[in-house]
């Protein structure tokens, strides 16, 4: 099986990456590893179908394609953490060789990467199934790398913004393929750690974060994230829950 950025296919401008590594896989185009990096999205999308917004040729739009051999459907998300996991390792690499904090790089779930408060990364996962089995997934990327000047109210920021260093896109890509390659070769087999990983540099957790919970503001202590993904809470009551993505969102 080839690595993960083995191949790579740059585009000068594209609508998605993943609709284009999507409609690839469909057709047999593109084999596992193959990645796809646009200098500039158009349509880009992140969870929910919220827009992302990346500075042409100054930040990574990319999607890798992953066809799993034995992937559980319902241990899908296992590659939404092994996801976020490769992006944060990156993130936290380049602030602490800059002299930052890495402690401040947090995944906020289920996959945003935070630098503090602010968004430096968002993830998108697409995945097919058959039957019971993941047969393909194309994981989205937005990484903010060497883009200045952030909108004021987006709570958005860049590696450039803080480190104070230019990065450069192919520096960033080779780590971002080499962590994905790392983290991919746990799944499956090494879940326990992944989770624990995961768990471990999760955003809130173990402080009360504001929550719309079925559209109503909800109050909750994030605690940590199961195996398809829910997110495990403690209430302000005490009582413990689990809640999936299409009940629970952090209130930005």
């Amino acid at each position: 099986m080839a690595r993960i950025g083995e191949t790579v296919l740059r585009l000068a401008s594209v609508d998605s990456t993943n609709n284009y590594a999507a409609k690839g896989v469909a057709e047999g185009r593109f084999g596992h590893g193959t990645v796809i990096l646009a200098l500039e999205q158009t349509q880009g999308r992140g969870q929910w179908n919220r827009e992302w917004l990346t500075a042409p040729g100054l930040d990574l739009a990319m999607s890798v394609v992953l066809l799993p051999e034995k992937l559980p459907a319902m241990a899908q998300f296992a590659l939404a953490k092994a996801a976020a996991l490769a992006v944060h390792g990156v993130v936290a690499e380049l602030l602490a060789n800059a002299g930052k904090n890495a402690a401040e790089v947090r995944i906020k779930w289920p996959n945003d990467v935070l630098v503090d408060r602010s968004k430096v990364a968002g993830i998108l996962i697409e995945n097919e199934l058959q039957g019971s089995m993941v047969a393909s997934s194309v994981v989205g990327i937005g990484l903010n790398v060497d883009s200045r000047g952030m909108e004021s109210g987006m709570a958005a920021t860049s590696l450039r913004q803080e480190t104070g260093r230019a990065m450069g896109l192919d520096l960033v890509l080779n780590k971002l393929c080499n962590s994905m390659e790392t983290w991919w070769q746990k799944v499956g087999v090494d879940d326990e750690t992944i989770s624990s990983a995961y768990a471990g540099h999760l955003w809130a957790k173990g402080r009360f974060a504001d929550f719309t919970l079925n559209g109503k503001e909800h109050r909750a202590r994030p605690l940590d994230v199961d195996a398809v993904g829910r997110l495990i809470v403690e209430e302000e009551d005490g009582t413990v829950r689990a809640y999936g993505m299409e009940r629970l969102r952090f209130i930005r």
